[in-house]
């Protein structure tokens, strides 16, 4: 029996050990670079001209969808990444583990363009809804979706590479 509680200790002052040297380790975390996977523009609503084009990432995975722009440093003002929903309807992101401010436009199954939730904060876990339902969800800088005269009622048009 004591030689059992010995056995016993040593494994767990080695499992103790173990986990304090481990602690002691700084994580490592990867840059995650932008992979172009298509191309999307986004068009008037009176004109059907082109307000603005995007070489775009595209998440449809549920990991995609999850992790989205998280642990970015920046974006180029012409990039942004496009989630494509398994349904339409009611969406909710949020900014949790995104350093990017982000103008997040929200887009119905018809490629109209529904609702806006502009000038994200980093960070933010606070929900940021669609109001409407949506198919699409576009996220591109803060801010741009005012420099270009986005609005509700445009629409968008994308391929894939």
């Amino acid at each position: 029996m004591i030689q059992i509680l010995k056995v016993a200790l040593l494994a767990f002052t080695f499992v103790l050990a173990s986990c304090k040297t481990e602690s002691k380790q700084s994580i490592k975390t990867e840059t995650i670079t932008f992979t172009k996977e298509g191309e999307l523009a986004v068009l008037a609503t009176e004109t059907d001209s082109i307000k603005a084009n995007f070489d775009i990432e595209i998440a449809e995975t549920e990991y995609e969808t999850q992790t989205g722009l998280m642990y970015r440093k920046s974006m180029k003002q012409d990039r942004g990444m496009l989630f494509i929903q398994p349904t339409e309807s009611l969406q909710y992101f949020y900014m949790k583990n995104t350093e990017i401010p982000l103008d997040i436009i929200y887009i119905n199954s018809g490629m109209k363009i529904v609702s806006f939730q502009k000038n994200a904060e980093p960070f933010n876990e606070d929900t940021l809804p669609s109001n409407a339902p949506a198919k699409y969800v576009l996220e591109i800088n803060a801010g741009l979706s005012d420099q270009l005269g986005l609005q509700v009622g445009d629409s968008i048009s994308f391929s894939r590479n």
